[in-house]
C-alpha cells in the first residue's frame, strides 16, 4: 500500500488476496489487520493457468478507473496473495485504495 515513483508516472503497491471461483465479481473489503492488511479481490475465474490471476488485474484495473495496462503483477503469480503496482495519479490512487479497502 505504499505510494512508489516508478519510471511511468505515480503510483501505488497494493497486496490483494484472491478469491478465485466467486460467484461474482468484486473489488473491496479488507483481508488482515494493520498494515499488513490486504485488498480482497473475487473474481469467478478459477485458478488454472494463470486466468484468475488476468481476472484480479482487469478488476484492478476497472476498480481504480485505469486501463488493464497500468496494473502490473510484481509477485504472487500462483498464490491467493499477490502484490501489484498499479500506475495511476496520486493522490487519486491511494484515496480509491482507502475506499476500497473500508
Amino acid at each position: 500500500r505504499a505510494p512508489r515513483n516508478g519510471a511511468g508516472g505515480t503510483g501505488v503497491r497494493v497486496t490483494v488476496r484472491v478469491r478465485p471461483g466467486a460467484a461474482r465479481e468484486q473489488v473491496g473489503g479488507r483481508y488482515g489487520d494493520g498494515a499488513e492488511a490486504a485488498l480482497v479481490v473475487a473474481v469467478t475465474a478459477r485458478a488454472i493457468d494463470g486466468a484468475a490471476t488476468e481476472a484480479v488485474l482487469k478488476a484492478v484495473a476497472t476498480a481504480f478507473g485505469v486501463k488493464r495496462r497500468d496494473v502490473t503483477l510484481v509477485s504472487g503469480a500462483t498464490h491467493r496473495t499477490k502484490v501489484i503496482d498499479i500506475q495511476a495519479p496520486e493522490p487519486t490512487a491511494s484515496r480509491r485504495l482507502t475506499e476500497l479497502m473500508q
